[in-house]
């Protein structure tokens, strides 16, 4: 199934103007096209999608995700097809103000989730809840929102199992989706499922906005404690989450985060040659 292709140069200077229904302006970190935005720039791109009935879908990146597309076509297709890209790690946002630019913070996946939340249950956005541990953590996840966040409306969810589901499981969930006729479907699965199965069935869903938010399902769920602020401030965050849960992800932090380093230190030191010669 084809992926949908980067707003052109002329849709840029749009969203620069102010347009929210265009998706903003990117940096190229290791190949990924961060989008400069925040959580309300985001969020009003959600919602002018929304009003005008288009369809896009939002990946967000933490080092994990960054480094990952340089090993797997697949998700550097899925991610580079998304309309918005958001920094979700602190590490992404210091990277993208080292090239030149000046991000205040992150677009985090479980803040923006909240965010949206927050503002849909005033607009009578509909929400739907794709992933999970299993049905029981989905639904604790959607009782959770709806105390949170009063008159949020929650219009169904559903948990896949952890294997690769056959063409007559996809096709009975793309209809219960469409049947429940969200205006979003949070999209948590995890990197990179969640990536490749929204640039796979965007064309089949009809709701305008779908979001891969990873962790955020376990965190509104109540399954797995937040880091600290200081931490998130601090880039520390997945140093909590490892001591949370070490013998699922020492190897994605002792892989990807060296690498992120050392691909970056690569990609500055040629930003300062090019900006030296134009001198």
């Amino acid at each position: 199934m084809p992926y949908s292709t980067p707003a052109p140069i002329d849709d840029a200077r749009a969203a620069v103007a102010g347009d929210p229904a265009v998706p903003p302006p990117t940096v190229d970190v290791l190949g990924v096209p961060l989008a400069l935005t925040d959580y309300e720039r985001t969020m009003d791109w959600m919602d002018a999608t929304i009003a005008r009935r288009g369809k896009g879908y939002i990946c967000v990146a933490a080092t994990h995700t960054v480094v990952a597309t340089q090993d797997d076509p697949e998700l550097r297709a899925a991610v580079r097809g998304a309309s918005l890209v958001v920094p979700d790690g602190q590490p992404v946002v210091w990277a993208m103000n080292a090239l030149g630019h000046d991000l205040t913070h992150r677009v985090y996946g479980p803040d923006l989730m909240a965010k949206f939340c927050e503002r849909g249950a005033r607009t009578g956005t509909r929400m739907f809840l794709y992933g999970g541990r299993n049905q029981g953590a989905l639904v604790q996840l959607a009782l959770n929102l709806r105390r949170r966040f009063d008159g949020l409306q929650v219009v169904g969810g559903y948990s896949p199992p952890f294997r690769t589901l056959s063409e007559e499981e996809i096709d009975a969930v793309v209809a219960e989706i469409n049947h429940a006729k969200p205006d979003v479907v949070w999209v948590g699965i995890g990197v990179p499922k969640q990536e490749k199965w929204m640039a796979a069935l965007r064309d089949r869903i009809d709701a305008p906005v779908l979001v891969g938010v990873g962790a955020a399902f376990d965190f509104h769920a109540g399954l797995i404690p937040q880091a600290p602020a200081w931490m998130q401030a601090a880039g520390l965050e997945w140093l909590y989450r490892l001591s949370k849960e070490p013998r699922r992800l020492w190897r994605r932090y002792l892989t990807y985060n060296p690498r992120f380093v050392l691909g970056f230190a690569r990609q500055y030191a040629r930003h300062r040659r090019k900006l030296a010669g134009a001198r």
